[in-house]
């Protein structure tokens, strides 16, 4: 459905007002937000439903909502810019007055759906803003005859996975492992998880959006246009604009699949095991998808440490039909039928966002069950197997940090190697070996700002230095959905955005996706650090 604004304004005309002392009574209104109050008692209908709704600092459950999903909990602090209005629609009349009350007066707007945000941008800035906070629209529809679900802005993979589990095990959605990532902001990176290899991106399964544009329009698939859809798919979505609802493609599964789980210190061949998996790994069968977990441990009571690759691996099929795979390609691995279960798809998610899978499926969508973290952390692509020279350099400086570090290996390739870098704006496609995610925890100190916790950000960006020449390069990569504002965020030229913008996405998909966001949203309403710009010329005159 497309609202023009002219009936979107003469709808609010016709809502009837109440005084502002009467809704400053109810609103417990501050100065800073009165205007946007005002605004809100001018264009809504139901004043007492819009009450419960919006929360400004002198409400005593501002910071409890505010907090709800502040994640990680590093950005969870005092000091940290906090908005001048939370407004939690539960519709999208309300959305929209939200939106021209922001506008009308000067706020900046940011969108909040999970709070899985690396950086806080979804929920902190450095000027006044309104957060739209979507915790009330995470509806679930899942139509298992067709294989397709509608998923509302605000819902969590948690919720989506465990809605999935409760009509089919035979259907599921390529989506993340962690259950407290919001679905929107997950796809609107374009979004990768257990079954890319065998199925691509999450964003790669999306069939259509429900979109709400700067205007107030509401718009589909077909009323957007092929170019704005493509950006809403790995572009980051809240660059331009509010998803609304998000109609998936679900996919086959098998009713029970293999998970399997091994381990190997340095002492145990871990650097050559390590060395083999690139090669072996992302040509396998992509019915397998193995994460790769390392951390540094002391060995035993000694202060000698070593290092501990930890193998985990998902196959889409039983014990039986792995087993023999893995002999013949990788029997270096020493994948048993001992360390192998077979179990519902809902259950590898429990185990690889670190439930027991004996643990209820209802937990995933319990979003106060699902931990806090806190971490600073950074990524990068691998096409080009590191030598063993390279990995015990890497080793040695892991050695040099207080054991607070974990990286992550994720294998590509399989379905992968099908699609162009520019299918949808997310490049890193054909010739990716794996994605590495390496990142510092902070879960031991009061904030990120303690003398350890400096120390922590200090090592991890000297080990990023110590990681270049091992990873990709011109541009380096990385990946959106990890932001991560080391890389720059300033967008006054093209030249200053293309440090950050050309390792997300490369320069042909940036670009594409400046001149849409220069069509979508000229006045550059939707923005935050990274967001895509917007420039006073054509990239063509630059």
């Amino acid at each position: 459905m497309n609202i023009s604004r002219s009936v979107f304004l003469l709808v609010l005309a016709l809502s009837f007002c109440v005084s502002f002392g009467a809704l400053s009574s109810i609103f417990d209104v501050t100065s800073t937000s009165e205007d946007f109050i005002t605004c809100l008692q001018s264009n809504s209908n139901n004043v007492t439903t819009i009450s419960q709704l919006v929360f400004t600092p002198a409400n005593t459950s501002y910071i409890p909502v505010w907090q709800a999903a502040a994640d990680p909990i590093r950005f969870n602090k005092s000091y940290i810019p906090k908005p001048s209005v939370i407004v939690t629609p539960t519709d999208e009349t309300q959305i929209q007055t939200a939106l021209l009350c922001a506008k009308k007066h000067g706020y900046e707007f940011r969108i909040r759906d999970g709070g899985h945000d690396f950086e806080g941008n979804s929920y902190t800035a450095n000027a006044p803003f309104v957060m739209l906070d979507l915790v009330h629209m995470r509806a679930i529809e899942i139509n298992v005859e067709n294989r397709t679900a509608l998923v509302q802005g605000g819902a969590l993979l948690g919720e989506l996975y465990y809605t999935i589990s409760q009509k089919t095990d035979t259907l599921y959605f390529p989506a993340g492992i962690w259950a407290g990532v919001g679905v929107s902001g997950f796809l609107s990176g374009g979004g990768y998880g257990n079954l890319l290899r065998k199925y691509g991106l999450g964003a790669d399964n999306v069939l259509d959006i429900r979109f709400m544009d700067v205007n107030g329009n509401i718009l589909d698939r077909k009323s957007m246009g092929e170019d704005l859809f493509w950006a809403l798919r790995g572009g980051g979505a809240s660059s331009f604009g509010i998803v609304l609802q998000w109609k998936l493609n679900l996919v086959p599964v098998p009713e029970r699949v293999t998970l399997f789980m091994v381990s190997y210190t340095l002492e145990q061949g871990a650097t050559d095991i390590f060395h083999k998996y690139q090669y072996v790994l992302p040509k396998f069968d992509r019915d397998l998808l193995i994460r790769v977990q390392l951390n540094t441990e002391y060995i035993g009571n000694t202060t000698q440490k070593t290092v501990r690759i930890l193998f985990h691996g998902i196959y889409q099929g039983n014990i039986d039909t792995l087993l023999p795979l893995l002999n013949q390609s990788f029997p270096e691995l020493n994948v048993t039928r001992e360390v192998c279960q077979e179990v519902r798809m809902v259950q590898t998610t429990l185990e690889f966002g670190g439930f027991n899978i004996s643990t209820p499926t209802s937990v995933l969508a319990n979003r106060s069950a699902i931990p806090k973290l806190s971490f600073k952390g950074k990524s990068d692509y691998v096409r080009t197997p590191i030598p063993r020279s390279g990995l015990r350099k890497l080793w040695r400086k892991m050695f040099e940090n207080d054991n607070s570090q974990t990286l992550f290996m994720y294998t590509f390739g399989g379905k992968m190697e099908e699609y162009s870098d520019t299918a949808i704006p997310y490049p890193h496609r054909a010739g990716v070996l794996y994605q590495v995610f390496k990142r510092v925890d902070f879960v031991d100190q009061p904030s990120d700002k303690t003398l350890i916790s400096l120390r922590r950000l200090a090592w991890l960006r000297s080990f990023d230095k110590t990681l270049e020449p091992y990873v990709t390069s011109n541009p380096r990569e990385a990946y959106m959905n990890y932001n991560d504002l080391d890389l720059g965020f300033d967008s006054a030229t093209y030249e200053e955005a293309s440090e950050w913008g050309e390792r997300y996405w490369k320069r042909e998909n940036f670009k594409k996706l400046i001149r849409i966001k220069a069509k979508v949203d000229p006045e550059n309403f939707f923005r935050h650090p990274q967001s895509i710009p917007v420039f006073s010329r054509p990239l063509s005159d630059m």
